[in-house]
């Protein structure tokens, strides 16, 4: 990813981000996203920007067609993380939220050129996979969970440890 369209679209600015956990057979649906974590990337669950015409849950479904080509239904509103670093801060809303149609694809991040995506990777990930990875590569959502329903039980507002660029 450019510099300029890093800091012209993600540095230096409160985003609110609305975020879909979408879990099946024991796996939750992530995406890999380049230029974050202490690796040169962080595995996330999808989601992105509210824009300002929509609401929360219409963000969710709008970033999981954009992100994932899956339409999904918002089930109910679970936490909320904030997160800050030197570089940028967002205020997240997690939802769950259950498949409806569609064949799992990875898309892109609209904000961002085709030549210079952000999104590279989509796969499904269980607990095992995940707490073997580096944490410097996953949102901080799941540094202290040892199970994937954990994530659905979690209520109220977190700011879990910052996530690391590179």
């Amino acid at each position: 990813m450019s510099d300029s369209i890093s800091k012209a679209i993600y540095e230096k600015k409160v985003k609110a981000r609305a975020c879909g956990l979408l879990i099946e057979n024991n796996e939750i649906l992530m995406l890999r996203h380049r230029g974050i974590g202490t690796d040169g990337y962080i595995w996330s669950p999808p989601g992105g920007g509210i824009d300002f015409t929509e609401d929360a849950p219409g963000a969710v479904l709008k970033e999981f067609k954009e992100e994932t080509g899956l339409q999904v239904a918002v089930e109910e509103f679970l936490f909320v993380n904030e997160y800050r670093d030197e570089k940028h801060h967002a205020i997240e809303l997690f939802f769950k939220v259950r498949r409806l149609e569609g064949t799992v694809s990875l898309g892109k991040d609209p904000e961002v050129p085709d030549d210079e995506q952000i999104l590279d990777k989509i796969d499904w990930l269980s607990i095992e996979t995940i707490k073997s990875m580096n944490p410097n590569n996953l949102h901080n959502i799941f540094r202290h969970i040892t199970a994937l329903d954990e994530l659905l039980e979690l209520n109220g507002f977190f700011n879990f440890a910052q996530i690391s660029i590179k």
